[in-house]
């Protein structure tokens, strides 16, 4: 079956935290210790996180077979045409079908006045980084960041929508 690109409801909300979970996982095993990650997901996606997100950010859900498989969140535009991509994650099982594709594709073709995308990636998620580097994104910049005590390296970048 065709998967389908929507934006979000709130009755997604278990869904989309299954998907943040079990990629979140899947993408920083060996990377981000796994205590950190659970305390990162319990706090990013708990309940009313993703009440907010829903309410304040453009979320859109990937579905097949009336399942949600993948998400991406992007901010509201700022001032300057700037949006944010605060988060894309498939599902291990379906990842490189062209689903994260079709979801950047949706935020930049639907959310109004976007002049650019930026987003942050650890560096050390190479499947990540080379995703965002074949859509277009460049890297702008380089830095640390503490995530629970734990220090990761992470690359901003940055994608000129046109």
């Amino acid at each position: 079956m065709k998967t389908s690109i929507r934006l979000m409801r709130e009755k997604d909300i278990s869904a989309v935290q299954h998907v943040a979970r079990t990629s979140w996982n899947a993408t920083y095993k060996g990377i981000i210790p796994e205590t950190i990650q659970e305390n990162f997901i319990n706090m990013a996606y708990s309940d009313v996180m993703m009440e907010r997100r829903v309410k304040n950010s453009f979320l859109y859900v990937a579905e097949k077979d009336h399942e949600i498989i993948g998400f991406a969140n992007f901010s509201r535009v700022k001032e300057d045409g700037e949006v944010e991509l605060s988060a894309i994650y498939i599902l291990p099982q379906t990842q490189a079908q062209g689903i994260g594709t079709a979801m950047l594709e949706k935020g930049i073709n639907e959310i109004k006045g976007v002049t650019k995308i930026c987003l942050n990636v650890e560096e050390k998620n190479v499947v990540g980084k080379n995703f965002y580097i074949a859509k277009g994104f460049r890297a702008e910049s380089t830095f640390e960041e503490d995530l629970d005590g734990y220090i990761l390296k992470t690359v901003r970048m940055i994608k000129e929508i046109r």
